[in-house]
């Protein structure tokens, strides 16, 4: 992993009650086509999926779409997008999107986008990936599942050892910079232990 190259964003298929959120989802989206950064994300083309999605494109940006059979006419799927790709259930949705994503984004959301969050979150204390994982905490979204995460952490089920790492973002703006940074320091670390002993 040495260039940030991708994000898989998660949101809400809504938009929520503030007018903050749409703004942040326009914002990341903007940011992320500037950055010639592909958006990964679920195909969608209601509520804040639709809007980070449309600002990609909009901003000249690429976007790859991915959604289960069922859910294309619930979430209306946005055609416009460069590669869209139709998945026969959640699982190999949330599959595709793992693979090829580079870092996770979670912007506010219901269920589904604290589910996608969580599930990457649990992969990343596994050791599965070391992909960068970001809340946006927009006007403090996240802020009680950030005090759930500290709740754990006192009552000793998330250990020093099964730290679970996951940046947090105040501003849509932060986010690219702090996903690159992330990446950078994975890389260094990973040449380091490449590096042959008699070298060191």
């Amino acid at each position: 992993m040495t260039k940030l190259r991708s994000i898989c964003v998660y949101c809400g298929s809504s938009n929520g009650t503030r007018p903050e959120y749409v703004a942040g989802a326009e914002r990341l989206g903007r940011d992320m086509a500037a950055g010639g950064i592909r958006l990964v994300y679920g195909g969608g083309n209601v509520g804040l999926m639709g809007t980070v999605a449309r600002a990609v494109i909009e901003n000249g940006g690429q976007v790859t779409g991915i959604i289960p059979t069922f859910l294309q006419r619930r979430e209306r799927m946005l055609t416009e997008v460069e590669e869209l790709i139709v998945t026969k259930d959640m699982h190999e949705r949330k599959r595709l999107m793992f693979e090829r994503a580079d870092a996770f984004v979670a912007l506010p959301g219901g269920v589904g986008t604290l589910e996608e969050l969580v599930e990457q979150l649990t992969w990343a204390q596994l050791g599965q990936h070391k992909k960068p994982i970001v809340l946006v905490n927009i006007d403090g979204f996240w802020t009680r599942f950030l005090d759930i995460l500290d709740h754990m952490r006192e009552e000793g089920f998330i250990r020093p050892e099964t730290a679970v790492d996951v940046l947090v973002a105040n501003t849509p703006e932060e986010v690219v910079p702090m996903i690159t940074a992330a990446i950078e320091k994975i890389s260094r670390a990973e040449m380091a232990m490449n590096v042959a002993p008699e070298t060191l």
